[in-house]
């Protein structure tokens, strides 16, 4: 049929528009399928009856135990084999010298010479013991009837009945026809159920070894993550590596490379165990396939890490409990306690915990600092608490550039000098803020020539993304470039010599920066710095530019954190935090402060002080200034300064203004007006009174000449 439609009634005349018109659709009846074979529905209903889960889990589960006894008895043999010869002293002994250790092989060979003496004696003495088992029985037979017989004399007499004699050997006659009627009503059964009770009893140590092929196994067992580290795991881990070598050697190894491994200790939030490795296997070739051993302990690769002790050709090995590293810590006591303090020169600031939950706390004193890491990983927040814990020492004062701005504003009020923006002008007052340290360091520096006693309290230079400094293409009045890293570089000579001499006087540099590379982070002053710690980084390459070549051989690697999940874990190399002995790095990580809670514990610092003016440097000088309105304004809440202080504070106000003013400036800009700077404990300072009288005085003169 080619058509489906059939018009039965043709209409010649024009529809009205409101007609109706009614199709009839006539459809074909469907052509009925050809029957399908029974020998192809019933390969399909066995197929699916072969393929179906839980025809599969049934299967499974018969051949594991079946398997367990087939296994079971595969051990059960091997330990009666091991306690009737000298294999295992020998599997020892090969242990041993196939790892080099040639004190433990010779103990083992020792060990096993013993086991062989005490062997033949034993089979020597079997050649006399029938005898003396002959003349044993003989005589314990005839001492047993003698003291039967003794005890029926005894009885007799006290009876008076001379048949009581052998009441005695008659009785123990009696139970020995009982035990032997026992035995041999109970010998048939025993010879039945107890083939089943010894496979029964092979099944319990197969099973509980799980001695079956991994196919074989309940699939939470076969794809389970996290199953508890053991040393048969380790070694599994370690020879399926893809090292032909660690393969061979375990291989060759009677215990089977169980020698290897030291103790496996618990570590926090995981464990910890050392693997010697044997002869011809580098320390690098396990660690480069990092990836490759977690997965084979059926771990993540950043919960496994794989650091160099000190012993010889040997990898220590930590391994997390699954998911522990992904469960954030607890908060940081300076936000929990309300009371600390800090000291800055026998204290440590509360940073974070180390990968075995241990709290990790680092030493601030005469220690340069430097953190990198990618972007958005937590290095401001990571810098801040070392920051916030370090003004809780109401003796430390803070010059602070934030070359981003906004993460710093609690600092109002502590920093005597806070720098926030990311313009070339806000790089231009940090360079002038780090050149001032400079010469505040220089001035300690000759004080100390004069007095070698002398202390001097901690003088901290912060910049935050100090990459933006390196990167300013800025040049001054006579073209010296501000950023950079040549010798030319305002800021980058700066650092140099804050790196160089600072420490000395208690005047640290620390720097944030992102994305490290040569050009904005120069090698000079990366290697300056004696607290390095990173983040997250895309490369082995910036690893090394951020901790240095001996720590990421020592087995750092910030470069495997990943981004956005590792926020605040750092990698971190310096003689100011506890590291365990033989590395060179420790990863932590740090206890991660919000806003709102560092703007409270930037006010308990404020508590603590008399109170800090904060010179807020943001872009090009005004061409007019007020020097006495200035001076009043650098003055602050205190009551006096020393002038030099007063001089240094106008000079990071405005370069332009008062960056060459000698005493003799500031004195003639008081003197105008009545005033000028008096000594104060043997040094001239500048008395906020006498500044105010002196614009009162200026005030009162410019009123007199108006109304004249």
């Amino acid at each position: 049929m080619s058509d489906n439609v059939v018009h039965l009634h043709k209409n010649t005349d024009p529809a009205p528009e409101s007609a109706t018109v009614t199709t009839l659709t006539v459809v074909p009846e469907p052509t009925p399928a050809a029957p399908v074979p029974l020998w192809v529905r019933s390969g399909r209903a066995i197929r699916t009856a072969v393929t179906h889960e839980t025809t599969k889990t049934t299967a499974r589960a018969v051949a594991r135990h079946t398997l367990y006894v087939a296994g079971g008895a595969k051990i059960a043999a091997k330990r009666t084999w091991d306690g009737r010869t000298a294999s295992r002293y020998e599997r020892m002994f090969r242990a041993a010298e196939a790892v080099g250790n040639h004190e433990m092989a010779s103990e083992w060979e020792e060990r096993g010479q013993h086991f062989r003496e005490a062997r033949h004696r034993r089979r020597m003495d079997l050649l006399h013991s029938p005898v003396d088992a002959a003349k044993g029985v003989a005589v314990s037979a005839g001492m047993g009837v003698g003291s039967l017989v003794a005890l029926g004399v005894v009885m007799a007499i006290a009876t008076k009945d001379v048949t009581q004699v052998v009441t005695p050997l008659m009785a123990t006659i009696d139970f020995i026809n009982l035990l032997i009627t026992i035995v041999r009503v109970v010998w048939g059964p025993a010879l039945a159920i107890g083939p089943f009770l010894a496979l029964l009893a092979l099944w319990a140590i197969g099973s509980k070894q799980q001695a079956a092929p991994a196919w074989a196994l309940p699939e939470n067992v076969r794809n389970s993550e996290g199953e508890p580290i053991t040393p048969s795991i380790v070694v599994k881990a370690l020879r399926d590596l893809g090292v032909p070598a660690l393969r061979n050697a375990i291989k060759e190894m009677g215990d089977a490379g169980a020698s290897m491994l030291g103790p496996i200790r618990i570590a926090g939030c995981g464990v910890e165990v050392d693997v010697t490795l044997p002869s011809g296997v580098s320390t690098n070739e396990v660690q480069g396939k990092r990836r490759k051993l977690a997965e084979n302990l059926t771990r993540h690769e950043h919960e496994v890490f794989i650091t160099i002790p000190q012993a010889a050709r040997t990898v220590r090995l930590w391994v997390a409990d699954s998911g522990a590293l992904d469960e954030p810590i607890g908060p940081s006591p300076l936000v929990t306690d309300e009371t600390m303090t800090a000291d800055y020169r026998k204290g440590r600031a509360p940073w974070g915990q180390d990968l075995r939950g241990d709290a990790a706390a680092l030493s601030l004193y005469q220690r340069h600092l430097l953190i990198t890491g990618l972007s958005n990983q937590g290095k401001t927040a990571s810098l801040r608490s070392l920051a916030l814990w370090a003004v809780l020492d109401k003796t430390v004062e803070v010059r602070l550039a934030d070359l981003k701005g906004g993460d710093w504003v609690m600092m109002d009020g502590l920093a005597t000098v806070l720098i926030q923006g990311p313009t070339d002008d806000h790089v231009i007052e940090a360079t002038h803020m780090v050149e001032d340290v400079v010469v505040e360091m220089n001035r300690r520096i000759e004080a100390r020539q004069l007095d070698p006693g002398i202390e001097f309290p901690a003088l901290i230079c912060i910049v935050d993304e100090a990459q933006v400094a390196f990167m300013c293409p800025v040049k001054d009045d006579q073209g010296q470039p501000y950023g950079g890293s040549k010798a030319t570089s305002r800021y980058f000579m700066a650092v140099r010599k804050i790196h160089n001499q600072g420490r000395a006087v208690n005047v640290l540099m620390w720097q944030g920066t992102q994305d490290p590379t040569d050009q904005n982070l120069p090698k000079l002053v990366r290697e300056g710095a004696h607290t390095r710690a990173s983040l997250a980084l895309g490369t082995e390459s910036q690893a090394r530019m951020a901790l240095g070549d001996k720590a990421v051989d020592g087995g750092a690697a910030p470069n495997l954190l990943r981004p956005g999940l590792d926020q605040g874990t750092l990698v971190i190399a310096s003689s100011g935090i506890d590291i365990p002995k033989g590395q060179s790095s420790i990863t932590v990580r740090t206890h991660y402060i919000s806003h709102d809670e560092a703007t409270v514990i930037a006010d308990r610092a404020k508590a603590l002080r008399n109170g800090v003016t904060t010179l807020h440097v943001v872009g090009p000088d005004r061409e007019d200034r007020d020097p006495l309105a200035d001076i009043l304004g650098v003055l602050g809440d205190a009551p006096r300064l020393f002038t030099q202080d007063v001089l240094k504070r106008l000079s990071l106000l405005s370069e332009d203004a008062y960056g060459t003013w000698t005493f003799s400036d500031l004195k003639a800009a008081m003197e105008e007006y009545g005033e000028e700077p008096r000594k104060s404990n043997g040094r001239m300072a500048v008395h906020r009174d006498h500044v105010v009288r002196a614009i009162a005085n200026r005030d009162d003169t410019g009123s007199a000449s108006a109304s004249e």
